[in-house]
């Protein structure tokens, strides 16, 4: 089974905070993983974009009902119709999770990810408990999420 890693942030961000986002996906291709999202825009299609360059694997768990809201670089888009209470099994199929910058949304998703005690990766992204992992690269993010996704299992 491949490592799956969720990829959070928020659906507009900054173009910095794009281009992290889109290294975050490079590198998780890189790694044979599969990248899930929220499918939507911002932080999620940067980074599902990065992971489609290097030949990766996408998954995006969609807010709303139809599939033609997912970015055009999601592989399998999931429609499930429950808005923001997605956030859950976004964090839910992910072995880890990668917190780029981001919003409430993002905040939800960090709080349901300590909550299962999934691990939580953080490139410059919400400083609210000592079990977020911060890093300083999306090199180094994607490379600390294997590790603690080998770590516990």
């Amino acid at each position: 089974m491949s490592i799956q890693i969720g990829v959070i942030g928020a659906g507009q961000c900054s173009l910095e905070i794009e281009r992290l986002a889109e290294e975050v996906g490079r590198e998780i291709a890189k790694k044979k993983a599969l990248l899930i999202c929220g499918g939507l825009g911002g932080v999620m299609e940067a980074s599902a974009r990065g992971a489609k360059q290097e030949g990766g694997v996408t998954i995006g768990i969609l807010p709303g009902f139809s599939f033609e809201d997912a970015n055009p670089f999601i592989d399998i888009p999931i429609v499930t119709g429950l808005s923001h209470a997605r956030n859950v099994l976004v964090v839910r199929s992910s072995q880890a999770i990668i917190a780029v910058e981001g919003g409430y949304g993002t905040l939800s998703e960090i709080g349901i990810a300590l909550k299962l005690r999934k691990p939580v990766v953080g490139l410059r992204t919400w400083d609210v408990s000592k079990k977020i992992v911060t890093v300083e690269t999306p090199e180094d993010a994607v490379k600390k999420a294997i590790s603690l996704i080998k770590k516990t299992s």
